[in-house]
Formats: structure tokens, C-alpha cells, sequence
């Protein structure tokens, strides 16, 4: 069977390729005929053919199905489904790495660089090269210049790799650009961010704001060819598609602009009508006089496994970049018996993608909220107090800036004495724990203890034994100064919020 060339190959035969090229057709080639074969049933592909049924109590199965991902290729333009849109769900597996420097120090460059291998890592690919560059500001067409493009097309070849990722948000025109040059497939820092929450996202609403941001991003890059940019027959000429479609027509890409809009639209409802739910959760526990704490930080930075030893969640943990997107909530106590919510939320990183932090504001909203915000920082991270400053710039950006904040530095026990006395002097006030080993959780219970907000309203009543409930009450939602037992009944000194004060109205102590 003969293969059809591209149309961008132009009128190139496949003997006078280079070997590289001749590898890209083919697995273009191969691509495409796994696209038309049916696809197998989920079952088929397990050992025992059967169906196991899910244990929602631990991680380890979401940890186990993460780990057999496979990337699939989905380079169409034309929309049998919109979920079908060319949002590209990447195949990243052979990549280059591709940076362009014009700020800060040359090691400032290769962290950046470091943390884009470990993007494209938890994406599923093989890093091959990383070659930097240092310019002004990126070259408008092709971000790296096109003397440096032809470079990096021979690094390409000689690596024999199928991805090209830059350290940046791409133009749609720069992205084009390079794709010509480099004849493989350009992905930058954002398309990989957004491919890497599309991988982790597993409840209704992380789902749905990943693909609200994924079509917005994606809006603006949609390309196509033949067929693709040619003019539908409307009416009842050559089968036509009828009503709707009379008239001059409009092209394939337009169709699927259109579409993705009409999407776009429909997300953006759904989610806020999750948003009001999840805003009723958030009144409900302040009616309730709850305190909030909210957990957040740098992607990895230990966030998940600082919730477990906090509260026992057992929610997944995984040494992975975005492990968590979905938010967990879990009630925890303080030392003097209060209780307060934990709230684990997304991790954030430099150069965060707006469209995700736009689609993500509902769930975000849940740190704007709370009383104290536990920012958590990777010490053993060559760059701390970056991470802290890229956190700090997105908790300006969702309106949280105001929020009590606690620094909490965490995995000291991968930390040299010399890092370790470097950033106490930096970080005056943090709190230092180990949340794999549990070195100084004892004492961050009772710095977040002391960090809460107090209830105002101060009693001394006596509660007959009778009612035991309000007793209960007072120790779950208020503050315990004192506590005897009298023969009239439990005699209490507390502080509690105005509602409970109101119901112990009637039970003043006499006077002694």
C-alpha cells in the first residue's frame, strides 16, 4: 500500500530525506492507520479479561493507572466531536528541550530549564537534549532566530527525537514557524502543563476546567490543510448539510472555531454551577464557626503528604509534579480539642498558565477563604524562596494575597545544616517540619492552634448534666479556659462565637 506524503512535505520523496524524516513519516504513517482501526475494548487489553472493582479508601490504584498512561496523537482539525479538537493530546516520548534566556543569572536559566525536564518527565517523555540561548527578549517569528532554528534541527536529527518543548508560551505564528523548520512537532511550557492536569484531572469539575482551559488555549492555534481550509457546499448541492449550512458556506476551521465556542460557553456554565455549590459547602461551615486552614505552595512541594500527617487522609501522594489538582477537605483538631479544616489544594508554578488559573478560580476561591494559609515550601529545592515569590504572584492573582500566611519548610531531613541555616535567616518565623519523617508536626499543631481566629464572645455558665450537648458544643466549636464539675451541673469558662453564646444564654453561673 503506498503512503500519501503530507502536503507540507511538499514534493520531497522519501529518498531524499534524511533518515530523521524518513522515521517521522513513517510513524506519522503508523499514526494514522491506528487512528482508523477500531479501537480495542478496555477489557481485552487486562490479563484476566474481567472487571475489578475500584477501592476508593487509598491511592495506590489512581497512583498504579497514572504510571500505565500512554500518550495518544491527535493532530486532526476537522470535528466529528469537539472533544476530538486539536488540543492535541500529546505523544511526548523523545523530546529537546529548548530555552531562551533574557533575565536573571545563567543558573536561574538552567533551573528553568531543569524544572521543564521534570514537566516533560511527569508527562510521560524521555528528555534527549536542552540546549538555552540568550537573547533580549524571543525572536517574534521563530522565538530562537532561524539561524538557531537550523541548529536545533540538526540536534534534532542527530537525537533522533519526535517533540520539540519550549520553555515558553508560543505564538500560533512562532509555533508554525518552527514546526516548518524543525519538521517535528513543537509543544511549549503551557500545552505541556495543560496535557499534564488533563492526565491527573479525575473529578467532574478538575475535568471540565481542564478543558476549558485546554480550548482556550488551543482557539487561537487551530490549523489546517486541504480539505480543512475549503468551502462546504450548502443547500442540496453535492449533499449538502442542510439546514443550517445554506448559503456561501463556511470552511472546516471555521466549523470547529465555532464549535469549540459553543463549548467554551457550555464549561463555562458548568462550572458555575459547581462554583455555587462549592461556595454553599464554604457558607455552611462559616455558619457553622469552622475555622478554615488552607494548604498551599509550589507543585511538589509536599503538600499532600503535610495533609496526611495533619489529619490522617490518606489521599495520594506521588514524588510527581501536579500529583493533586482536585481539592480535599478534612477535618483536623488542635491540641486543645477545637476543630478546623484542612484544605489541600492545586500546586502552582512559574509561569503558571492563565487560562488555568482563570479556569481554576472556583477551586482557588477555597485559599481566598480560609483563615490561615499554611504556604508550603520545598527546602531541598535548589531555589526556595522562587518558589515562594511564583506562589506569591499567583495567590495576588486569585485575590488570596491577603490571606494570614504561615511559611512551613518542609523535607528538612533532605536538607544540608548549611541550607538549612542559610534560609532560617530568610525566613524568619517559618515553622520547619518533615512530613515523611513527622520531625515538628507536634509543634506546627499548635503554632496553626494559636494562628486561628478566637471566638469573641467570653461566658462562665453553669450547664446542668442534663445537657450534655452543649458541653459538646462548647468543647468542639469554642475555646475551654476552664472546666469544673459542681453538683448543679459541668460549671465552664469559654470563649465561643455569638449563636452558642445565645443558646447558653440561660445557663449563666451564679455569682460565687
Amino acid at each position: 500500500m503506498t503512503t500519501q506524503m503530507p502536503q507540507v512535505l511538499g514534493s520531497a520523496t522519501l529518498e531524499t530525506m534524511t533518515t530523521a524524516q524518513n522515521r517521522a513519516v513513517l510513524a506519522d504513517a503508523e499514526e494514522r492507520a491506528l487512528r482508523a482501526a477500531p479501537a480495542p475494548l478496555e477489557e481485552a487489553s487486562r490479563p484476566d479479561g474481567g472487571r475489578e472493582e475500584p477501592d476508593d479508601t487509598t491511592g495506590s490504584y489512581a497512583l498504579e493507572a497514572r504510571g500505565a498512561l500512554r500518550r495518544v496523537a491527535g493532530l486532526s482539525t476537522e470535528l466529528a466531536d469537539v472533544t476530538e479538537v486539536e488540543y492535541r493530546q500529546l505523544r511526548l516520548e523523545r523530546v529537546v528541550l529548548v530555552g531562551v534566556w533574557t533575565e536573571g543569572t545563567q543558573a536561574d536559566a538552567d533551573r528553568s530549564l531543569a524544572e521543564l525536564a521534570a514537566l516533560a518527565e511527569t508527562a510521560g517523555s524521555q528528555v534527549l537534549e536542552a540546549v538555552s540561548q540568550r537573547r533580549d527578549k524571543p525572536d517574534a517569528g521563530t522565538y530562537v532566530g532561524s539561524g538557531k532554528a537550523a541548529e536545533i534541527r540538526d540536534i534534532v536529527a542527530a537525537a533522533g527525537a519526535d517533540t520539540v518543548i519550549c520553555d515558553g508560551e508560543l505564538t500560533p505564528g512562532q509555533l508554525n514557524a518552527l514546526e516548518k523548520i524543525l519538521k517535528v512537532k513543537v509543544v511549549d511550557r503551557t500545552a505541556l502543563i495543560l496535557d499534564i492536569f488533563a492526565q491527573h484531572a479525575s473529578s467532574r469539575e478538575g475535568k471540565a476546567q481542564v478543558e476549558l482551559a485546554q480550548m482556550q488555549y488551543m482557539l487561537p492555534r487551530l490549523r489546517g490543510w486541504g480539505e480543512s481550509l475549503s468551502r462546504q457546499a450548502g443547500g442540496r448541492v453535492a449533499g449538502g448539510g442542510g439546514i443550517g449550512t445554506r448559503g456561501p458556506g463556511e470552511t472546516k476551521i471555521e466549523t470547529d472555531r465555532r464549535r469549540i465556542r459553543a463549548r467554551v460557553s457550555k464549561l463555562r456554565r458548568e462550572i458555575a454551577g459547581m462554583a455555587t455549590a462549592r461556595a454553599t459547602q464554604r457558607s455552611s461551615r462559616g455558619r457553622n464557626a469552622v475555622p478554615s486552614v488552607a494548604i498551599a505552595g509550589y507543585t511538589n512541594a509536599g503538600k499532600s503528604s503535610l495533609l496526611n500527617r495533619l489529619t490522617g487522609a490518606g489521599v495520594l501522594v506521588e514524588n510527581a509534579l501536579f500529583a493533586t489538582l482536585d481539592p480535599t477537605v478534612r477535618r483536623a483538631q488542635s491540641p486543645d480539642g477545637r476543630e478546623y479544616t484542612l484544605t489541600d489544594t492545586v500546586g502552582f508554578v512559574r509561569h503558571l498558565p492563565h487560562q488555568l488559573v482563570d479556569a481554576f478560580r472556583s477551586t482557588l476561591e477555597e485559599v481566598a477563604a480560609a483563615d490561615l494559609l499554611l504556604h508550603v515550601v520545598d527546602g531541598s529545592d535548589p531555589d526556595p524562596l522562587g518558589q515562594i515569590e511564583a506562589v506569591r504572584v499567583v495567590l495576588g492573582e486569585i485575590d488570596a494575597a491577603s490571606v494570614p500566611e504561615l511559611i512551613v519548610v518542609n523535607k528538612v531531613d533532605a536538607m544540608s545544616e548549611e541550607d538549612v541555616l542559610t534560609l532560617r535567616r530568610a525566613l524568619p518565623g517559618a515553622m520547619w517540619v518533615s512530613a515523611r519523617t513527622g520531625a515538628g508536626i507536634e509543634q506546627l499543631r499548635e503554632i496553626v492552634a494559636a494562628r486561628l481566629p478566637h471566638p469573641d464572645v467570653e461566658v462562665d455558665v453553669l450547664v446542668p448534666y442534663d445537657r450534655g450537648d452543649l458541653v459538646a458544643r462548647v468543647h468542639r466549636d469554642g475555646e475551654v479556659l476552664k472546666e469544673t464539675h459542681e453538683a448543679g451541673g459541668t460549671r465552664l469558662s469559654a470563649r465561643v462565637d455569638g449563636g452558642l453564646a445565645a443558646a447558653l444564654e440561660g445557663f449563666a453561673a451564679p455569682v460565687a
